[in-house]
């Protein structure tokens, strides 16, 4: 590759793009550590769209209206964070850029949101960001159409490298974003044919610019350090009616001793190579130093936004008052005043009414009173729309031609869903949900757990929670997956015992600000435990006192969801006995966790003997049958010890004895 030439043709464009390639070297010497080799090899490709296409002002970095930048190959972070350094974005500042992986530092190793402004998403877990962008392009079009094109109409743009689109998740996306022709997503390709292994064709043969065209992409093939020819593509693909991927033919370290090898994709930290790249650019300033017109010129790429900003101000404030403050609402995720009115109007009419119901139905019931009430909430299924009872008749279908439709059928793509469920909190003002069994929570994983990591409020409706599925077997039946996900940090885990619980599990997902929501939801139908209603919602404590015991206190039976009434039954039987038994609900341990210890000892006190009773396997358990002044001697678990079967659901609660006799008789050994 000729460097002088390149730097000849277009002198002021190389100066820019060498200063995101001389502090990306600089900061990951500092570091000894890093990702050097995709932000040389991009930095033409990252420096044509932020002068020439992309809509943004860092001095108001959350702007509603901005394009969306996402580093999908997030290992490359220091070419985001020299963007974002040079356009001058106030939190990332110099100091920020030479404490580059450091403890405290915004520049993490890979992009983290919420860390910096500028930050769509947090990407790293390769093709997390791509499958991202779908959600982020739905959310634009939808707002789109609910709110006029004056005020909402954006581009999301992805840089995504060969080990985006070798994950799987990456052709859920592509096929998804096809299908839906979202003609706002441009994905730039660093098709630098290289991996930490070695080159590309070491693992895979696949024709990407083929693939992408199948699933109803524009795409475009261009020389990736040629600013007129990035400059055109990015040009016609904004014009397309299809999503559009722009295949950059890049050079991987470009000018360095490692350009176009498997070492030059992580951390270049030779010194003397390191100047001879330097040398090479025509870079003659110390490290971390940028020359102050090249400075000024970047940072004059960042005021220009500025002005777009401030019209598009005014054009919004022409909005009808009404969708000026639903708007503002739903980007600030403050609920509608209506939701909690409707949510105590609805409990009321199910505690009177008692329905026997599966908590799937319970949910689309109360789904049914709030997604009237929340213009904002978008949801969705995997392909078992019937089965997860997610849509409800006001939504509409999000498609081609209605894109105010707030039901979106994701197909068979759980991975994707979610990613794009996400993509779509993280692109604000939605508030995503969507369906499968809760099995596959194995394929959504990923995403839940950057959820999670990021603090979006993302819901994740997971029916078919037990062995009460029944005969589709063992494959099907979750048994350690309650687990799983409650062993995430910020996870809000609700397994709710009847409707009453699944509403007010419902208003606390859709409240939370920062947290993402798993509602456990069941198949069988289940009897109503809360027949008195009472307008306080007890799921918000995370456990209480649904029954107390008459008499003398000797036993305190836990349980969640479908085995709630379970422990009722079993209450009854000890009760019978002159056994005094409590029965605690438990719709959600991680708030119940977060109550102060004196409402955890009024609600699970020393003494009587305790017995937790779920359809799952007994992993975290121990936490409340011993902990909070329980005894090991004296508590019991009554669940799953392995995986299911195939049967009908009262046949396998009877063979694996989840039963109330069974729960009964475990109590009264431990009281002996």
């Amino acid at each position: 590759m000729d460097l002088k030439a390149l730097a000849a043709a277009n002198p002021d464009h190389w100066a820019k793009a060498t200063a995101i390639r001389a502090l990306t070297l600089d900061a990951v010497a500092a570091a000894n550590s890093g990702h050097s080799g995709m932000p040389m090899g991009m930095a033409d490709v990252a420096t044509v769209l932020f002068e020439k296409h992309l809509k943004f002002d860092p001095s108001q970095p959350n702007w509603p209206d901005r394009d969306r930048f996402i580093l999908s190959a997030g290992h490359g972070s220091m070419l985001l964070y020299s963007l974002l350094h040079l356009t001058g974005y106030a939190d990332m500042t110099l100091e920020e850029i030479k404490n580059f992986r450091q403890w405290g530092s915004r520049t993490a190793g890979h992009p983290e949101y919420g860390h910096a402004s500028g930050i769509e998403t947090t990407t790293g877990p390769l093709g997390q960001g791509i499958a991202n962008s779908v959600g982020f392009a739905m959310a634009e079009e939808i707002q789109r159409a609910t709110y006029g094109k004056k005020v909402v109409d954006h581009h999301t743009y992805v840089i995504a490298g060969d080990g985006c689109l070798m994950e799987g998740v990456s052709q859920e996306a592509i096929t998804l974003a096809g299908r839906h022709q979202l003609s706002k997503l441009i994905v730039l390709w660093d098709n630098n044919n290289i991996t930490i292994d070695g080159p590309v064709t070491l693992s895979d043969r696949t024709d990407q610019v083929g693939r992408f065209k199948s699933a109803g992409w524009a795409v475009l093939e261009i020389d990736g350090h040629d600013p007129a020819a990035i400059d055109v593509a990015l040009t016609q693909a904004k014009k397309g009616n299809k999503p559009t991927m722009v295949a950059c033919k890049t050079h991987i370290a470009l000018g360095h001793a490692a350009q176009d090898t498997s070492k030059g994709h992580g951390a270049l930290t030779d010194a003397e190579q390191l100047i001879a790249a330097k040398e090479a650019y025509g870079w003659k300033t110390g490290p971390f130093e940028v020359p102050a017109d090249v400075k000024a010129a970047w940072e004059a790429i960042g005021a220009r936004g500025a002005e777009t900003r401030k019209a598009w101000e005014e054009r919004f404030d022409t909005l009808p008052r009404g969708k000026r403050e639903t708007f503002n609402r739903a980007y600030a995720l403050e609920a509608p005043k209506k939701l909690s009115a409707v949510i105590k109007a609805f409990k009321k009419q199910m505690s009177e009414g008692a329905p026997k119901l599966a908590t799937r139905a319970s949910s689309e019931k109360v789904l049914e009173v709030i997604n009237p009430v929340m213009p904002e909430t978008v949801g969705g299924s995997a392909d078992l729309t019937g089965s997860n009872n997610t849509k409800t008749a006001d939504l509409g279908v999000f498609d081609v031609d209605n894109r105010d439709g707030r039901y979106v059928y994701w197909g068979i793509r759980e991975h994707g869903m979610a990613a794009a469920m996400n993509g779509m909190a993280l692109h604000g003002g939605l508030r995503p949900y969507g369906g499968t069994f809760m099995c596959f929570t194995d394929y959504a994983r990923p995403s839940m757990r950057l959820a999670a990591l990021m603090k979006i409020p993302t819901v994740f409706v997971m029916t078919h929670d037990s062995i009460g599925l029944g005969e589709d077997g063992p494959t099907h039946q979750p048994v350690e997956h309650l687990a799983i996900s409650r062993a995430t940090p910020n996870t809000h885990v609700f397994r709710p015992a009847d409707t009453i619980e699944t509403a007010e599990a419902w208003e606390l997902a859709l409240t939370s600000k920062n947290t993402p929501s798993v509602l456990s939801l069941t198949r069988q139908g289940l009897s109503t435990v809360r027949t008195e209603h009472k307008t306080k919602n007890l799921t918000a404590q995370g456990a209480y006192v649904l029954a107390d015991a008459e008499g003398k206190r000797q036993a305190i039976l836990l349980a969640t969801g479908s085995e709630v009434e379970i422990a009722m039954a079993a209450r009854d039987i000890l009760q019978a006995d002159g056994i005094g038994t409590r029965v605690v609900s438990m719709p959600c341990w991680e708030l119940f966790e977060e109550q102060d210890e004196s409402y955890r000892k009024r609600v699970l006190p020393g003494g009587p003997v305790r017995v937790a009773v779920e359809a799952g396997i007994r992993f975290g358990w121990d936490r409340w049958l011993f902990g909070e002044r329980g005894r090991r001697e004296k508590a019991g678990f009554v669940g799953m010890h392995d995986f299911g079967a195939s049967a009908p659901a009262g046949t396998l609660y009877k063979e694996f004895g989840i039963t109330a006799e069974a729960v009964a008789e475990k109590a009264k050994a431990l009281i002996k």
